[in-house]
């Protein structure tokens, strides 16, 4: 089965900035006292709420930057600016711009709802993954191509619900080499991603077409 490239390149770029490894493995710390039923349960709000976000900011996202006067190439680059240093705190194991600080974490220990602070925002629809939707929608030119970048984007959110629900299972087998593994090389191809949108981005650039 073909599988179109702006399909492939919009599955790779809201999978990682979402991060369902890490947002599992948070996911698992934060309701390591929690019933299971209960963890179900916030899990699937969590998953919701960022994903009415997520749709908000791809149906409307262009609107708000026009009603803004900034301009989609000029979007481009400072999103891409953006993921890229998503990427690089991906390459060198730090906390990305997805992450909640020790401060946010014992906050969210505390008796209340967390499924909308950190879980929803900012683990799930972090600047990264909303920043990432605005751009992947932002190229795409038919209806087909924005249908294809709303599908990989349900599907990523499904992912992380899944591993969500397998959290502990999940941690407990990949272990903290193993989860740095797998950030390092999503970073990578994170990286590529975000300097491909910086490129395209100055490439429609007004000021470069005048010099072209």
């Amino acid at each position: 089965m073909h599988v179109s490239p702006s399909v492939l390149s919009a599955f790779v770029t809201v999978f990682v900035t979402i991060g369902p490894v890490e947002t599992a493995a948070i996911f698992a710390s934060l309701t390591a006292d929690v019933h299971r039923p209960d963890r179900f349960r916030l899990a699937a709000r969590s998953i919701a709420i960022a994903g009415m976000v997520l749709l908000l900011f791809a149906v409307a996202g262009q609107i708000l930057l026009s009603l803004l006067h900034i301009s989609m190439p000029a979007f481009r680059v400072a999103g891409g600016i953006l993921l890229l240093l998503h990427a690089l705190t991906l390459v060198f194991s730090s906390p990305g711009l997805s992450s909640i600080s020790e401060p946010e974490k014992r906050d969210a220990r505390r008796p209340g709802d967390i499924a909308v602070f950190p879980l929803a925002f900012p683990l799930i629809a972090g600047p990264g993954a909303l920043s990432a939707i605005v751009l992947l929608m932002g190229r795409t030119g038919t209806m087909i191509e924005a249908a294809g970048v709303l599908a990989m984007l349900a599907l990523c959110l499904v992912l992380t619900y899944a591993a969500m629900l397998a959290s502990e299972g999940l941690v407990a087998r990949l272990g903290r080499t193993g989860a740095d593994v797998v950030g390092r090389v999503s970073g990578i191809l994170l990286a590529a991603l975000a300097v491909q949108f910086i490129f395209d981005g100055l490439s429609e650039a007004p000021f470069l077409a005048r010099l072209a």
